[in-house]
């Protein structure tokens, strides 16, 4: 993965409950509950880059049982913020049950602070990606989000 700087402003999209234990904008979840990229060591920011892909990226991880009061709230990462992309290619099996290969990327990323943001295909939406922001990344700091608003879940998704 090669480190790079964004040559223009981006948007990601994060799903959570304004009025939860957390802050939809928090890592603490992440902790909690580690993802495929993260262990509760190196706890990250999930976000993705585009709204459709958040709501689907729920929609696996509640099982299609949503849990009441889900808003959503949209990141901007200003133009020159750090990333890298991860390259799917380069890691057979990465998108397999065993996580432990992605935990060991994702670790390595956190730990090192090499750059803010980390790019990584949805599993469920393999055209699209998720973005990975690392909260002790000094580029982090720049990184804004509006307030909370509803998401309209369409019944069909998931009944």
């Amino acid at each position: 993965m090669k480190g790079s700087r964004t040559d223009r402003v981006l948007t990601a999209y994060r799903i959570g409950d304004p009025d939860g234990a957390h802050p939809i904008y928090d890592s603490e979840g992440a902790r909690l509950y580690p993802g495929r990229w993260n262990t509760p060591t190196c706890p990250i920011i999930y976000a993705s880059e585009h709204y459709s892909t958040a709501m689907l990226e729920k929609l696996i991880h509640a099982n299609s049982v949503l849990p009441p009061n889900q808003h959503y709230i949209r990141i901007t990462i200003p133009n020159g913020t750090s990333y890298e992309v991860f390259q799917p290619a380069s890691c057979p099996g990465w998108d397999g049950k065993d996580e432990s290969l992605c935990k060991a990327i994702g670790a390595d990323w956190y730990d090192g602070k090499r750059s803010a943001l980390l790019l990584v295909p949805s599993i469920p939406a393999r055209l699209e990606r998720n973005v990975l922001i690392n909260p002790r990344h000094p580029d982090v700091a720049q990184i804004t989000h509006e307030l909370p608003e509803p998401v309209w879940w369409d019944e069909r998704l998931y009944g």
